[in-house]
């Protein structure tokens, strides 16, 4: 298994704010509350995750070249 990267930066589109977050290796995170303007973020349209819309860092299945959150 290859190593991926566990940690991303998210910024909020309204305010600007940055945070250093942990995404989590077993799910999808589909929303995210701006600790700053408290907005909800939710993914883009084409993207699987808000890790992959406002994060420095794609989640981790999609850094294994995986689909992300298909059931």
């Amino acid at each position: 298994m290859q190593n991926l990267e566990l940690n991303s930066t998210i910024t909020c589109p309204k305010c600007g704010h940055s945070k250093n977050e942990t995404m989590p290796t077993n799910a999808c995170q589909w929303f995210y509350e701006c600790e700053s303007c408290k907005a909800l973020l939710k993914p883009l349209k084409g993207d699987c995750c808000v890790y992959c819309s406002y994060g420095t860092v794609k989640c981790p299945p999609i850094q294994a070249g995986q689909n992300c959150c298909d059931s």
